[in-house]
């Protein structure tokens, strides 16, 4: 320290002496510089790690609100082209949703939300946007059980729209089929033609989609033929149906030959 304070020299050695202590100093830092780093390692690796969670929590609920919107979509298709169909009835319609449907496989019946305080009666015909779906047979006070034109028991006045050829339609207990039994062998019927409802009955007014014909077979033993038909209404698939209330078009078919 008196060297350093008198002799003028000493600030040179002092320079040299830090020039041979600097390398001792890197090395003594060393440790401190590496924990620093492994340190800024973890603190990066656990932000990023959260970032990574965050973005896939959100990358999650965006999914399911892209799988709402479809749904939402879908839905609203749905429902124009339900109101295109209730745009093109006579008789006054009301939208109603299925909640239910019947577990057993021999009856083809559905439950819709709707009942005797909703003003639905028994044989009220119910409808998608494609077709005819079946009829109201049960009525409960909030619901109401729906059977469909493909059960065993439910049998349809239809007629061809090419032609206005008349017959039955057929319930055979399978969901996509219809038959039309004992047909002439000599009625123009085609695959493909549309079969409609012909309103006699009393059960269905006239006009709305049925079926389509898809096989027309002929045994040649016999004056008849079958004909297969797949129905136009999605029964396996509707949510949103149509209950068309019919009975004051029916009462003034009825009251028209009073008229006259």
């Amino acid at each position: 320290m008196v060297a350093d304070l008198h002799w003028p020299r000493m600030k040179e050695g002092r320079a040299w002496l830090s020039l041979v202590t600097t390398p001792l100093q890197w090395v003594v830092d060393i440790p401190a510089r590496v924990a620093d780093s492994l340190s800024g390692v973890v603190v990066n690796r656990a932000s990023l790690v959260r970032e990574n969670e965050t973005l896939k929590s959100e990358a999650m609920i965006l999914e399911r609100k892209v799988q709402q919107m479809a749904a939402l979509t879908a839905e609203n298709i749905r429902l124009r082209e339900l109101l295109k169909a209730g745009e093109r009835l006579n008789p006054p319609s009301r939208l109603v949703e299925l909640i239910g449907v019947n577990p057993d496989p021999f009856q083809h019946q559905v439950i819709l939300n709707q009942g005797l305080e909703d003003q639905v009666f028994v044989g009220q015909p119910v409808l998608d946007a494609g077709g005819v779906m079946g009829q109201v047979v049960n009525l409960s006070h909030y619901t109401s059980r729906v059977m469909l034109i493909t059960d065993a028991r439910s049998a349809v006045p239809v007629e061809i729209n090419r032609n206005g050829f008349r017959g039955i339609a057929l319930g055979k207990g399978t969901l996509g089929e219809l038959e039309m039994e004992h047909i002439p062998d000599t009625a123009d019927i085609q695959q493909g033609d549309l079969l409609v409802t012909s309103g006699l009955g009393g059960r269905f007014p006239r006009g709305y989609p049925v079926a389509r014909v898809v096989e027309v077979i002929r045994d040649p033993g016999r004056p008849f033929k079958l004909i297969k038909a797949e129905p136009t209404a999605r029964l396996d698939r509707s949510r949103y149906l149509l209950l068309v209330d019919y009975r004051s078009e029916l009462s003034q078919i009825q009251a028209e030959p009073e008229h006259e």
